[in-house]
């Protein structure tokens, strides 16, 4: 084997009793989970905004952030809830690049895992206590949740997992709302596919053990936009799209249908500025079928403090050395149009 070596990973055991949850944040945690469910179940008719950075890289400005977002939840309650977009762990399609906090605690440095699961346990804690909200991540190694499983209220298994039996066993055992999304070539049935898996149980290896799961019954689906063979972004949030996804998921008589849509990524071509515009007609089209408002129960946006992104090694506080995301400013201005649009 060519593998070297370098650190043995601390358990999940040891870094919770190195971090411990306070109860404040338990019992937070707590309610958002049943809100949450309520929205997924249909027995509220609140709707999710999953926001924050392509990726968290700046604790600080993540506390900041986080922050401002609570402050608004205040004003949109009776609306809107928000779940924080605090992403420990980011794909890379070549394996190149920033991978996320999980790799590197510091972007400037040389990566340390053994750091890293403390540092995103760190972060996750300290947002809740900051803000008073409860976050989503990114299911990208399935082992990683055992670290954040008290902490998170969403998790999401992005487009390149989807397909992944462990990714889809994993999520059979989760707590929380999974949000699969459409894989890159935009196949509906490998999406649907992996909902189904997710809220099967099954008996499989985790973290060195032998485990049974019994299903999660909140696995649903997240559009993303798919690409092309010739690498072109193609949307798939438009009304037939949606209304033909919508179709064939009650088809299939899957547990508490429901559908996320996230506005950037292939659904934006990556211009992460068409996200309000994106939004506003994923709204309309709700208010046009009453099919669309029941499965529709939130969107995905990719937002930070300052617009845009910048390279990883720039030092510009509060914007994203990954994929671009919209400011503040214009982030605030939509989450107040989408609590009256919904």
């Amino acid at each position: 084997m060519s593998f070297k070596y370098l650190n043995k990973m601390p358990s999940p055991e040891e870094i919770i009793d190195m971090l411990p949850i306070d109860e404040q944040s338990r019992r937070i945690k707590e309610e958002r989970d049943q809100l949450i469910r309520q929205i997924l179940t249909g027995e509220s008719d609140k709707f999710v905004v999953i926001v924050g950075p392509c990726s968290a890289h700046q604790d600080n400005a993540i506390y900041d952030y986080v922050s401002r977002l609570g402050e608004l939840q205040e004003k949109v309650a009776d609306r809107l809830v928000l779940i924080p977009r605090i992403y420990t762990n980011k794909p890379r399609t070549t394996g190149e690049g920033y991978k996320g906090m999980a790799h590197q605690p510091d972007p400037m440095q040389k990566p340390d895992m053994v750091k890293g699961v403390k540092m995103l346990r760190q972060m996750h804690l300290k947002a809740i206590q900051e803000s008073g909200l409860t976050a989503a991540d990114e299911m990208l190694y399935p082992e990683n949740y055992a670290y954040l499983a008290d902490l998170l209220s969403y998790v999401a298994v992005g487009a390149r997992s989807v397909e992944n039996q462990q990714h889809r066993m994993t999520v059979s055992g989760v707590s929380v709302p999974v949000g699969m999304k459409n894989p890159t070539s935009g196949d509906f049935s490998v999406m649907l596919n992996g909902i189904k898996a997710g809220q099967l149980g099954h008996v499989f290896t985790y973290n060195g053990w032998e485990v049974s799961t019994e299903g999660n019954p909140l696995v649903h689906a997240i559009l993303r936009g798919r690409t092309n063979r010739h690498g072109e972004n193609i949307p798939n949030y438009h009304y037939e799209d949606v209304m033909f996804l919508s179709e064939k998921y009650l088809s299939m008589s899957l547990l508490n249908p429901a559908i996320i849509i996230d506005t950037n990524h292939a659904n934006s071509g990556k211009k992460y500025e068409q996200q309000p515009r994106i939004a506003r007609e994923i709204m309309h089209n709700r208010r046009q079928s009453d099919l669309l408002r029941h499965m529709i129960k939130g969107l995905m946006i990719e937002s930070f403090i300052v617009e845009g992104n910048q390279p990883e090694n720039g030092c510009v506080y509060g914007q994203s050395i990954t994929d671009p995301c919209l400011g503040w400013e214009d982030t605030e201005r939509l989450i107040y149009q989408l609590a009256e649009l919904v």
